[in-house]
């Protein structure tokens, strides 16, 4: 097994594309690939999940906003690929069969698996019970196009500090695990602050964590990322938690500013998309802290990708 920590996911991204480089070839689905085995990492401030390492590697944040919301809210609903058309690939007959959100706030048509976390550490403060499932064989091996990456969640309340860990059968370092990253500590902050709990460390575990032999160039520019800085507060109150998704989703205010931050993200980047890249951004100009700075950057690499011709910008891709 090997082991990587780190403060920030700048710095734990940067550490994992370097083992990923060195792993060994292989050809899963035909794909050239290389691959490490068993690796465990540890993030010490999860509040610090937003990567943006120009200019090798400038993720969309309000993409990583849109799936986090998406995931929460319990949605497969097709509005999340205007955020990521890419996304339209693994669909079958327009759905993403392996999508979190209804896993995870529905699972079988009757469990809320979030709202039963919270439930038994209010109930049982130090059990080992508190788990999210998203694996399900049953649908899983049915011979879908997208079947999560992500086996579950654990929550470990331990001196006043919750800790979340995460087990993942297999992870895209390069494409997937800013993303992924994002929506997980999210996750874990909402739930310590449901609990009324200090934030403690984050865990991921991935079986395969693996970069794409078409990635290895971009991933070989990748030096000198500045560490991520902390994000504002997200923890809310749990009574009227689908309220404040649902103004979120519309860029509505919602009372509390690292919320109210991210719905003016996914605001911001549907009126780039229909267009209006002067007031989309205006308003990522207007956004103070990581969001607007990634987002800002994020604009400017579309510009690149089209020959600094902002009115054939493409639609946001991860």
């Amino acid at each position: 097994m090997t082991n990587l920590t780190a403060d920030t996911v700048a710095q734990l991204f940067t550490g994992a594309v370097t083992l990923a480089k060195s792993g060994e070839k292989i050809s899963p689905r035909g794909m050239a690939t290389r691959e490490v085995l068993d690796l465990t990492m540890r993030l010490t401030q999860p509040r610090a999940r937003l990567l943006y390492a120009p200019p090798a590697r400038i993720v969309n944040p309000a993409f990583a906003v849109a799936e986090t919301v998406w995931h929460l809210s319990g949605s497969d609903a097709p509005w999340i690929f205007d955020y990521n058309a890419r996304l339209r690939q693994y669909a079958d007959d327009g759905v993403l069969r392996g999508a979190y959100g209804p896993r995870m706030r529905n699972w079988g048509g009757e469990v809320d698996q979030l709202h039963r976390v919270v439930e038994i550490l209010k109930d049982d403060p130090d059990s080992r019970r508190a788990t999210i499932q998203l694996y399900d064989p049953a649908r899983d091996t049915a011979g879908h196009k997208d079947v999560p990456c992500t086996l579950g969640f654990r929550f470990h309340l331990r001196g006043g500090r919750l800790h979340m860990s995460t087990t993942m059968r297999g992870q895209d370092v390069w494409i997937g695990m800013p993303y992924d990253l994002f929506f997980f500590t999210t996750l874990h902050e909402l739930v310590a602050g449901w609990l009324d709990v200090d934030l403690g460390e984050y865990h991921h575990h991935v079986d395969s964590l693996h970069i794409y032999e078409r990635d290895i160039e971009k991933a070989d520019a990748l030096t000198d990322v500045a560490a991520s800085p902390v994000m504002p507060e997200l923890s809310t109150r749990w009574e009227g938690f689908e309220k404040l998704l649902d103004q979120v989703e519309a860029g509505g205010e919602t009372g509390y500013p690292g919320w109210d931050a991210m719905a003016e993200t996914m605001r911001s980047y549907r009126l780039w998309k229909g267009g209006e890249h002067e007031q989309a951004c205006r308003i990522a100009d207007a956004l103070e802290g990581p969001l607007g700075e990634a987002l800002t950057g994020w604009y400017g690499e579309l510009n690149r990708r089209v020959g600094g011709t902002p009115a054939s910008a493409p639609v946001g891709t991860r």
